[in-house]
């Protein structure tokens, strides 16, 4: 086992956003939900939502011919389905990825403003630094990334396909260098006993999750399953029933018998865990522990800027969505594409 000795790249509390929820009736959001449908048919526009986003926007896209998924499959739909113009409601490297997939289409976000702590905690410039000093490893970048640091990379890899990859990688006697999530790179490392190098970064949300915590909470529900994203510390995937991705946490939802789940992931998964299996209840993980601050409380701050008056506002104003497109230069978006590319030919060859 190699680990890194970078300096922690987590996010401190004061540099994570405070995002107060807009309070709309259900009449106001019945309106305003009706208006953004019919401006994304005027305009021919396609809505792909990630399952992290307000349930309302959810319920929108897949409502008006668009999508929900993971960040990868939300990239590829928007690749794929016949529209010019996407709106990608995430955060912003799930907008670059679409960009990437689909150079020739016009990509907007509700606000460019929606960050991923992953991709904040992964500066390219020393990215690049840590690639040079390192130049006898492959890198495998996790999607949660900019552009520039995928440009960087020889391998991108989402959590659903990150262990095949690496242990494909491992058996061809490949060192890797890894970045940025530290957790995500540990779970992979122990299960697959590569040789990996550490980015030494964290999401905001799933690094808060306890196992002390959740310990007491199986006493409360001691019959419930648990539903770890990888993300998460150590500690707490140790207890996890399912290990998996934002798809795969769905899957188990449905197929596993409990009639409980403890979820250790970002609480908007609820509306659709919920949608899918109505009889069955869904129960936080919960996010304070001896010594913790919870900075998230089970939902990124970034995804919570994703409302339906920012939606509103991107279609209607036209300053406001020129602001909002996603821009990624055509030479950079090339190299990027390359270890994307790569990927999503692995996955069609190995993972069908």
């Amino acid at each position: 086992m190699t680990t890194s000795t970078l300096p922690d790249y987590t996010l401190p509390a004061e540099s994570i956003p405070l995002v107060e929820a807009q309070e709309l009736s259900e009449a106001e959001r019945d309106a305003l939900k009706a208006r953004i449908s019919e401006r994304l048919e005027t305009m021919g526009a396609t809505l792909v939502a990630h399952y992290y986003v307000d349930g309302d926007i959810q319920d929108l896209a897949e409502a008006t011919g668009g999508y929900v998924s993971d960040s990868l499959e939300m990239a590829r739909f928007g690749r794929d389905c016949p529209s010019e113009t996407l709106i990608v409601s995430g955060v912003r490297f799930m907008g670059e990825t679409s960009k990437i997939l689909s150079p020739h289409k016009t990509v907007y976000m509700p606000t460019l403003e929606a960050e991923c702590s992953l991709d904040l905690g992964c500066p390219p410039d020393e990215f690049a630094a840590f690639k040079a000093a390192h130049a006898d490893r492959t890198v495998v970048v996790y999607a949660n990334t900019s552009a520039r640091v995928k440009a960087l990379s020889d391998w991108v890899v989402t959590s659903s396909c990150a262990l095949e990859i690496v242990n494909h990688l491992k058996e061809r006697g490949e060192k890797i260098l890894w970045a940025p999530d530290k957790h995500l790179g540990k779970y992979i490392q122990d299960q697959t006993g590569a040789d990996m190098l550490l980015w030494s970064g964290a999401c905001v949300v799933h690094e808060e999750f306890k196992a002390k915590a959740l310990i007491d909470l199986k006493k409360v529900f001691p019959d419930a399953g648990v539903l770890v994203h990888p993300e998460s510390p150590a500690s707490v995937i140790e207890m996890a029933d399912v290990v998996g991705s934002t798809s795969a946490i769905i899957r188990a939802a449905s197929e596993l018998p409990h009639e409980t789940f403890i979820v250790a992931t970002d609480r908007g998964i609820f509306h659709k865990l919920r949608q899918l299996n109505p009889d069955k209840r869904f129960v936080e993980a919960p996010t304070a522990g001896d010594g913790a601050t919870c900075r998230s409380c089970a939902h990124c701050p970034w995804m919570a800027m994703n409302e339906l008056g920012a939606l509103d506002r991107l279609l209607h104003d036209e300053a406001y969505r020129a602001k909002n497109e996603i821009h990624v230069d055509p030479a950079l978006g090339e190299r990027a594409k390359m270890p994307l590319d790569r990927m999503l030919d692995f996955q069609q060859r190995y993972l069908r």
